[in-house]
């Protein structure tokens, strides 16, 4: 789930709302032209699929960008754009969230890119619904995937860890027991809007959770939103940007552990 840069008196306000309900007596927000509205609890839950092995701790290729290599932090910033402050565990190579010290983001932005990561949760999971190993992957801080502890753990179908948080739910659920390495690969194509300001191209993404395919071209029906003030009036409103993102790394006060992460351009065909 998503939280936008506040200070930290927003952030605790925000925190409280994520863990309520929908006010008693306001209707449930719904993006434009959707079926269903936002967390709808009647929306069928994604089938559970057992992945195979895939991709874990795959060598970066040559021309990639590798944005943490399991010892330096340092391409990453917080939401001061300061250094990156999450544990860094030298000897199991990973980086953790979890410690209330909001997201991290990357230094660097990208347009059109193959993000690769891998992620655990913890090995003995605490809560269930969104509030197990919830964490989540944002590209300008604007368009989510969500990294949830979904093994032996139903959540709403709009939340599934590999969902469009809000919007669209996983092909199936390929989620891994907790404690388990997982990986993502993920294809971000950037939205476009021409010079008078017009919508040309949404967000959109490919992504495999442990090989399997979640996601298919699908696009961002907007920026994503949750349960937050906005959610109840506005939901779904495109707004220009550039087409180089930044990448963020989500804390939700869930310990999440990533590793083996980094980023390349998907380039573009000669002509014929």
């Amino acid at each position: 789930m998503k939280f936008r840069v506040l200070p930290i008196a927003g952030i605790l306000c925000l925190a409280a709302l994520a863990a309520i309900s929908l006010p008693a007596g306001r209707p449930a927000p719904k993006y434009p032209n959707a079926s269903y509205t936002l967390h709808d609890e009647s929306r069928p839950k994604p089938r559970i699929v057992t992945p195979g092995d895939f991709s874990q701790n795959a060598k970066a290729p040559s021309d990639a960008v590798v944005l943490f290599d399991g010892k330096d932090a340092s391409k990453w910033l917080n939401n001061r754009n300061q250094p990156a402050a999450w544990r860094v565990d030298r000897d199991g190579g990973y980086i953790e969230s979890g410690r209330n010290l909001g997201g991290i983001h990357t230094r660097e932005k990208f347009a059109d890119f193959q993000l690769h990561l891998e992620f655990a949760t913890p090995e003995k999971p605490q809560g269930n619904s969104q509030e197990r190993g919830n964490s989540g992957i944002l590209f300008n801080g604007m368009y989510e995937v969500q990294i949830l502890d979904n093994f032996d753990n139903p959540t709403y179908a709009d939340g599934t860890c590999g969902a469009l948080y809000g919007q669209t739910p996983p092909l199936v659920n390929a989620c891994r027991p907790p404690g388990t390495w997982q990986t993502y690969d993920i294809i971000f194509e950037s939205p476009r809007w021409n010079e008078a300001g017009e919508l040309q191209k949404k967000a959109a993404v490919t992504v495999l959770l442990n090989g399997v395919l979640l996601h298919l071209h699908k696009e961002f029906l907007a920026p994503t939103d949750g349960i937050g003030p906005t959610a109840y009036n506005t939901v779904g409103v495109y707004k220009p940007h550039a087409p180089e993102v930044s990448i963020e790394l989500q804390d939700h006060a869930n310990p999440v552990r990533f590793r083996n992460i980094w980023v390349r351009a998907i380039g573009e065909y000669d002509k014929p």
